[in-house]
């Protein structure tokens, strides 16, 4: 078993708040600030610095974290190695995964590979992709899923599955018998958009500049923060929206949402799965190679 109190040094660490890291770890905090006393005498140096509320990693204390890290990665390899040998594969994996993919991809995988492998952890954390790059480059993480890659020198991308941007509108919109609308009509219609930084927002940017449009040519609405946003203002409204079709397709077979092409215009992107790299996680990899298989179904 990983040392205790190394565990409780690498919990506080991540999370800087002793308050945190016992209610996490199920102890108490003084528990954790015994734990943390006991390891700054035996390493003879403090490892903390304390401002009232407020602490901070030390020199002493930032080496040592660095270490943890590869002990806890390893330890975690390790057992799931060990649970391999007896037939029996476990183990905990800390998955990340931007909004998109956490709110409409993932989920049904997870519900599968948790039939499949029942005594398998998973904890998911969700952010936009730029988040969950720094949670892996940070090891809060052992697997990223997200909507747009960055080429970060450190990461590894690998392509997970396809996604589609589409025109959708309230099925009883005036323009909702049409199959096709033109260039034009696009830039007339009142549109909702993700709010700046989205990775939606940057890929429909891009497409638009291929048929020669701009973000400022098209009638903006309103930006919102979240694709459930735009789709509860489009249940109210007039407006259309550009969305992943993984986030609609219950909507627009149920007849309430309506997707509509525009000449010339189609909107693809990649959904990637991300590791450090130099880093092969066995529990990763595995249930990457199940949720590939989930979306070849």
């Amino acid at each position: 078993m990983l040392d205790f109190r190394l565990n409780v040094f690498y919990t506080v660490a991540k999370r800087l708040s002793f308050t945190k890291a016992a209610a996490e770890l199920y102890v108490t905090q003084p528990a954790v600030t015994k734990h943390i006393q006991e390891l700054e005498h035996h390493f003879g140096t403090a490892l903390f610095d304390r401002r009232g509320n407020q602490i901070s990693l030390t020199a002493a204390g930032s080496l040592l974290l660095r270490h943890a890290e590869t002990i806890v990665a390893t330890y975690r390899q390790l057992e799931f190695d060990m649970n391999g040998l007896k037939g029996q594969p476990g183990g905990t994996l800390r998955l990340g995964a931007s909004t998109t993919v956490a709110q409409y991809v993932i989920p049904p995988v997870l519900a599968r590979f948790h039939e499949h492998s029942a005594d398998i952890t998973i904890s998911l954390l969700s952010g936009n992709t730029e988040q969950v790059e720094q949670q892996l480059l940070h090891n809060d993480i052992e697997l990223g899923l997200v909507e747009g890659r960055t080429h970060h020198s450190d990461i590894r991308y690998t392509p997970f599955v396809k996604d589609e941007l589409v025109l959708v509108c309230r099925a009883d919109h005036p323009l909702a018998n049409r199959d096709e609308i033109t260039l034009d009509e696009l830039r007339t219609v009142p549109i909702l958009l993700r709010e700046r930084g989205s990775g939606s927002l940057e890929v429909i940017e891009h497409a638009l500049r291929g048929v020669g449009l701009r973000l400022t040519d098209l009638t903006i609405e309103m930006q919102l923060g979240s694709t459930e946003s735009i789709k509860s203002y489009l249940g109210s409204s007039r407006c259309m929206a550009f969305v992943s079709i993984f986030a609609v397709q219950d909507k627009v077979r149920a007849g309430i949402l309506k997707v509509l092409d525009v000449q010339g215009l189609a909107i693809h992107r990649e959904f990637y799965s991300i590791q450090l790299q130099g880093v092969s996680e066995g529990l990763a990899d595995t249930f990457m190679r199940f949720a590939r298989q989930h979306y070849k179904r």
